[in-house]
C-alpha cells in the first residue's frame, strides 16, 4: 500500500513538472545564443553586427541548413561526445579495478 502511495506522489509530481512551465511561461521568446551574442555586441557597438564568416555547410548547400538537419547534427555530436566520455570514465574505472588485482 504504501509503495503504491510513492509511485502515484511520483506520478503527479513528474506531470505537475512536465505542466507547470507550459502555463507559467506562456507568451515567454527563446532565442539562441547566438542571437543573444549578436544583440549584445550591437548594443556595446551601436552597430548591426556582421558575421565574419557563413558555416561551411551554407557554403556548401547554398542556403540554411533545415532545422531537422541542424538537430540531426547536434544529436550526432552530441552521442560523440558522450561515447568519448564513456570511454574515459571505463577506462579509468577498469584501470583501477585491474591494478588492484595485479597488486595482490
Amino acid at each position: 500500500m504504501k509503495k503504491s502511495k510513492v509511485v502515484l506522489l511520483s506520478l503527479i509530481l513528474v506531470v505537475l513538472i512536465a505542466l507547470v512551465p507550459l502555463f507559467a511561461l506562456k507568451g515567454a521568446e527563446f532565442g539562441g545564443s547566438d542571437d543573444a551574442g549578436s544583440q549584445k555586441i550591437s548594443q556595446i557597438t551601436g552597430e548591426e553586427h556582421e558575421p565574419w564568416f557563413e558555416p561551411v555547410l551554407e557554403q556548401a548547400i547554398g542556403g540554411e541548413l533545415p532545422g531537422e538537419v541542424e538537430s540531426l547534427f547536434f544529436c550526432i555530436q552530441t552521442g560523440i561526445g558522450v561515447g568519448i566520455l564513456s570511454f574515459g570514465f571505463g577506462y579509468l574505472v577498469a584501470r583501477k579495478k585491474y591494478s588492484k588485482d595485479e597488486d595482490q
